[in-house]
């Protein structure tokens, strides 16, 4: 027993050594690798809540991380070792943890770990690790959703105007005098205009695609309630609901009252999500359970079914529960809903860059009998 103690003093000295041991550069490279990689943030919290199940205080739990993480003190400048040095310091300092992680872990998950009963941290921290892994899990579809029907887009752009540089100009030159008709004519006045005006075709997505992307989560209003039915937007909408939804039930479960909560994630949120929530508030604060509330909102979040569901289980006693399953569910169900519309988008596009090489193969054959048949009448 007196051995364990003294192992223990040890590795608290060594943990507090090491936290003066780093410079600022290799302070800020630990501080973007812990804030840029959610895989290294999660299995680092998987493993304190580990440990604070089998009865190890926060600081024993990091003590001992520390000393994994750095080959017991030869590695101290290892990213992981510097974050855990660095927590370790500030909970030294008075910091609860949700505070020791400022600049080290996005702000929605110190968020999660300062709002409700944070006296049963490993809890916390369990629900935090579920709705990251939640709304990681629907990067992947989005993504997949709209690069690849935009890749094939740019490839019918670059299409056309290789035809209207390598093919349509010896055409024209091999018949000057002839007037083009029918699809020729459209192949020529489209392939020319791009051929003129290639920086604006090939330009024009990227462009559109930035706006989306930068505008996407501040455009508000009933306008933008619209456009949330169709791509991208719809998909923005599923993730921020799936995201949002998550985050509540894991608030709702450790003891946090629905109005607190959601004034929490208020402070993190984009303007979209706070034209969501505060409207839902309003009515919350006239006595509306959570259900009803979005439903008055007439904004159709999280989703429709979502808000009809939430209506019953509101009045249920075990709501925190429901919430939960619900959110859960609701995960699954979005991501396959995701990957189906991702499978549309990307048939729909195949489609089209098959139409588009159709139409140039049958536009350049148009455009042979049409200087064939010019010849001859010459």
């Amino acid at each position: 027993m007196a051995e364990e103690v003294i192992a223990k003093k040890k590795k608290s000295k060594s943990l507090a050594k090491a936290m003066h041991n780093f410079n600022l550069v290799e302070e800020y490279y630990a501080r973007l690798v812990m804030q840029f990689s959610n895989k290294v943030r999660l299995k680092l919290y998987r493993k304190i809540a580990s440990l604070m199940k089998n009865r190890f205080s926060l600081m024993d739990a990091l003590d001992m991380l520390y000393d994994g993480a750095s080959n017991g003190g030869k590695n101290p400048g290892e990213p992981l070792a510097i974050a855990i040095a660095a927590w370790g310091k500030s909970l030294n300092n008075g910091k609860t943890f949700s505070d020791a992680l400022k600049g080290w872990a996005p702000d929605r998950e110190r968020l999660m770990l300062s709002v409700g009963d944070v006296s049963d941290l490993e809890g916390a921290l369990l629900n935090l690790i579920k709705v990251t892994e939640g709304s990681t899990k629907m990067i992947r579809p989005i993504v997949g959703a709209i690069t690849y029907p935009s890749f094939l887009l740019m490839m019918a752009v670059l299409i056309i105007y290789a035809i209207g540089v390598y093919m349509v100009p010896p055409m024209i030159d091999a018949a000057p005098g002839v007037r083009w008709r029918g699809l020729a004519r459209d192949l020529v006045d489209l392939s020319g205009w791009i051929k003129d005006n290639w920086l604006f075709a090939f330009s024009a997505l990227p462009i559109v695609m930035s706006i989306i992307y930068f505008t996407i989560g501040i455009w508000t209003g009933r306008i933008r309630a619209i456009f949330d039915n169709i791509p991208p937007w719809s998909l923005y909408k599923v993730f921020t609901g799936i995201s949002w939804l998550l985050a509540l039930s894991a608030l709702v479960k450790g003891g946090t009252p629905v109005s607190t909560a959601l004034r929490a994630l208020r402070r993190d949120a984009s303007r979209y999500l706070k034209e969501r929530i505060d409207k839902t508030l309003v009515f919350i604060n006239n006595g509306e359970n959570l259900g009803q509330a979005l439903g008055k909102t007439h904004l159709d979040f999280p989703d429709k079914e979502i808000i009809s569901d939430l209506k019953i289980y509101s009045e249920l006693d075990n709501f925190e529960e429901a919430l939960d399953n619900l959110a859960n569910d609701w995960l699954d169900e979005s991501v396959h809903m995701i990957e189906e519309k991702a499978g549309v988008l990307n048939m729909v596009a195949l489609l089209a860059i098959g139409a588009v090489i159709a139409w140039a193969v049958m536009g350049t054959f148009e455009m042979q009998d049409q200087i064939t048949s010019g010849m001859g009448a010459g």
